[in-house]
């Protein structure tokens, strides 16, 4: 049986923790950045966990 590929678009966006949770970045922080307060562009620039909802089709993206 032939090894399952990774989807690289997935693995560009997404990032799986030890504890098996999915780590993705924000959108709406590329540009257009003049009208955005500060407050805003500072939480968008880290990660954040993925929805529960999410994980199990991100999962069978990234299968390693």
């Amino acid at each position: 049986m032939p090894k399952i590929k990774t989807k690289r678009g997935a693995a560009k966006r997404f990032l799986k923790t030890g504890s098996g949770r999915v780590k993705c970045g924000h959108a709406f922080h590329s540009h257009i950045l003049t009208k955005k307060d500060q407050k805003r562009k500072r939480r968008l620039r880290g990660r954040d966990c993925l929805a529960e909802v999410d994980v199990p089709s991100v999962k069978r993206m990234l299968p390693y």
